[in-house]
Parts: C-alpha cells; structure tokens; sequence
C-alpha cells in the first residue's frame, strides 16, 4: 500500500477537479510512491500536528487547509514558519496532502458533517456546481451494449444524485460501407451494410470524459465506433457548496441557539436574528460563505450557520434570516471524523496502518473570558 493508493481513494470521493480554481489542492510536499505506514489526519499543519505524526510513525498527513496557497519564491528556514515545516517534513520523510474546496464541495464533506452535526435530516447541496458534465452518446450492437456501458460506469459514468449506473438506451439501424481497408465487425468492406444497433446515452464528468472515451474505443466491436459528446448546462446533482435541511420539527429560536452552542461545542457565537418565530429548515455552510447567504434566504431557509461574516452582511441579513457566525475552525472540524471514517473502511485490510486524528486543537483564536 503506498501513499498514491490512499489519494486515489479520497480522490474519488472528493475530485480535485471540482476545486476552487485558484485552491492549491492534492501533494503539497512529499512522495507519491512511499511506502504507507500510518496516516495523521488534520484541518492544517502546525507544528505540533508534525510532531505528533512523528511521534506515531505517521508517513502521510491529510490536512484539509493546504500548507501552499500561495507561490513561493524562496525556502527562508530561519524566519518563515511554512518553509520550516517543509523542511521538517522532507527529513522525516512525511508525505503531505490537501483536500480544501474539493472536500467543501463534495456530498458527505465539510458542509454535510456541519449539517449532520447539527441533526438535520433531508440534507442536499445549497447551491450545485455550474455545469461540467457532458454527455457521451455512443451506437452498439445490442449484444454489446451492457459491455460498453459497464466500461463507461467504471470510469465514473452514469453518477445522478444518489443514483449510479444511470443510462438511456434507444434502438434503430445504422447504416456504413467500409473501404477495402477496413475491418467491419458486422457485414462485408465494399458493401452497403444495415446494423441493428443501441443509441447508449450516459453522463460524465468533465474529467472523466477522457478515461471513458478511450475506454470506449478499446472496447468497442468496431474498429471505427460512432460516438458523440455534448456539453451540458445542468447543474451538477452530484457535487455543491454547502447544504440544507430539516429538523423532524419547529423548534424555538432559543432551543435552536442552545443547540448551535451544543453540538458545535462553542463557547460564543455572533448571530442577528431573523424574521421566523421558529427553526425547521437550516442552511449551513463550513468556513467562510457570507456569499451563499441570499442563496440560503431564496431556499426559504430560517437560519444560515456559517463564518467568518461580515459586519455589513449581518446588516443585510436582520430580519431576513437568522444569521449564525460559529467560527472557521468550527463549523469544519467535524468532516476530519469522516475522512477518517472513510480511511478505515478502506484500509480494513491493513490492520497494521493506523489513522489518527491530531489530538489537540490548531484553531488560533483564542477567547478571552474574565
């Protein structure tokens, strides 16, 4: 097992691909092709995150804040405290790697453990990603076509939502005549032919695409198979920024505040109330989504838990909605349990490779209480 197999793995449930384009998400720093002994999982790196990966013979670290967001132009380890860490980690031989908006932006990531956290049920994205799909249409003989389109499904076609393997198939005749060059799988070259075939129509990822159509090509009984893509102006089921949801039933906007305190395990928060007497449906979003705001208020949404808020959109939003600020650090904390849950299962057979979570806090802020 080596450090590129555990990527590959989150990967597939967070693509880099649906990152913020200016993030710096996937290797920081490190080897791709270490050999895996122990996994130390965090929000971002200090120096007592290094130390304690150490301590546990932890060879990977999975940080959800990259460590590089900007450029660097030079490695100073006397006075700048990332190129110290750098160094750290290349002498002890630690790989480090980022999941930032690509985890934000994934179901069961940042914002869904925010809103499970708080007991919200029915929950989906509050926003979905702008188009980046397209469709691949394909023709097939008939009895070929459950082949090819399970080809399409293991590259990661065929995802809607909560459902997989997703396809239409429609019938109809192909008609080709081959040179005295080609290799027809149905008829003679020279000829007018007539084929019954499938028009197979499947929904890919923009970064699939690639995988799926040379995946096509290899498989496909023709040697030339006809096969069309078309880019698609649908909202993406499958991947969005924060998340929405229910509680069971109304409760008061005291209870609600009670429970923010509770289940965040907070010690304060900044909120301007909003215009319902009671709370049933509440958008949250991890980190900083002051822009998701109005997006929460158009979902018909009570209360909008997020951070980092602004003084002049907490303005903006009194009486509108009730506007929760319940800090970086703490609305995102809780997707770590999930990654690490996810490690696990994926490393059920490799009972010798441990994952740990960082054991302290790395939130900077402090609150002064006198």
């Amino acid at each position: 097992m080596t450090v590129k197999n555990v990527i590959k793995y989150i990967e597939e449930w967070a693509p880099k691909e649906i990152a913020w384009g200016r993030d710096n998400v996937g290797l920081q720093v490190g080897s791709l092709t270490r050999r895996l002994q122990n996994i130390m999982l965090c929000l971002e790196i200090t120096e007592g995150v290094i130390n304690e990966s150490i301590k546990n013979k932890c060879n990977f670290i999975f940080s959800h804040h990259p460590l590089l967001f900007k450029s660097l132009k030079k490695i100073d380890t006397d006075i700048d405290k990332n190129s110290i860490f750098i160094e750290k980690l290349l002498k002890n031989n630690i790989t480090l790697y980022s999941a930032h908006t690509n985890l934000d932006f994934t179901k069961d990531g940042v914002s869904f453990q925010l809103a499970k956290r708080m007991k919200l049920t029915n929950i989906d994205f509050l926003v979905n990603l702008n188009s980046n799909q397209f469709k691949v249409i394909v023709f097939v003989p008939q009895k070929d076509v459950d082949k090819i389109s399970k080809k399409i499904f293991e590259y990661g076609g065929g995802i809607i939502g909560e459902y997989e393997n997703c396809s239409f198939r429609s019938s109809g005749v192909g008609t080709f005549k081959g040179s005295g060059k080609s290799n027809p799988y149905i008829g003679k070259k020279d000829n007018n032919e007539k084929a019954d075939e499938i028009r197979l129509e499947i929904i890919v990822n923009k970064w699939n695409l690639n995988s799926i159509i040379e995946a096509i090509k290899k498989n496909h009984p023709y040697d030339e198979p006809a096969f069309d893509i078309y880019p698609l102006e649908n909202k993406n089921l499958n991947y969005g920024a924060g998340a929405i949801g229910n509680f069971n039933k109304s409760i008061t906007v005291n209870e609600f505040l009670c429970n923010v305190k509770k289940h965040l395990n907070l010690k304060n928060f900044r909120y301007v109330k909003g215009s319902a007497r009671t709370i049933k449906k509440v958008a949250v979003c991890g980190g900083s989504c002051s822009e998701l705001i109005n997006d929460a208020i158009k979902k018909g949404a009570d209360a909008f838990i997020t951070a980092d808020i602004k003084y002049h959109d907490f303005h903006n939003a009194t009486d509108k909605i009730l506007l929760i600020d319940a800090g970086h650090y703490e609305t995102e904390i809780h997707s770590i349990n999930e990654v690490q849950s996810r490690l696990k299962k994926f490393l059920v057979n490799n009972k010798k490779i441990k994952v740990f979570k960082y054991s302290a806090s790395t939130n900077p802020i402090i609150f002064y209480n006198n």
